[in-house]
């Protein structure tokens, strides 16, 4: 299995259940787990036989731009819009942590994770 990842993907964004998260915002950190077949890129170094790990990228920065309540449904539409785009991946997993939740005490973040798996296409 080969797989690509993007890490400490760093953006401010505008999402939150409270109306001011939604005015102040705040950064998020993503991490994408993508799997799919790379061994062909790997013999012809050409961009046509990979997943562009930029196009990737712009995906996730695209619908973080759109305001959510959760950080479940962001999660669930990155997730959508890369597999819509490249149907040969087979699995995605997403983590997206708020860096400075409205919550008591200090803390790195909080966080979501989804994962999905899907049945390749014959």
């Amino acid at each position: 299995m080969s797989k690509i990842y993007l890490e400490d993907v760093k953006i401010y964004a505008y999402h939150g259940v409270l109306p001011e998260e939604n005015i102040i915002g705040t950064y998020y950190i993503l991490n994408a787990e993508i799997h799919t077949d790379l061994w062909k890129a790997a013999s012809s170094d050409n961009l046509n036989d990979t997943i562009s790990y930029a196009d990737i990228n712009q995906i996730i920065y695209d619908e973080m731009k759109i305001k959510s309540k959760l950080l479940e449904h962001v999660a669930g539409r990155i997730i959508a819009k890369i597999h819509e785009k490249y149907s040969e991946i087979s699995y995605i997993k997403l983590k997206i942590t708020k860096t400075s939740p409205p919550m008591k005490g200090e803390m790195k973040g909080a966080s979501i994770e989804l994962e999905q798996s899907f049945k390749p296409e014959n």
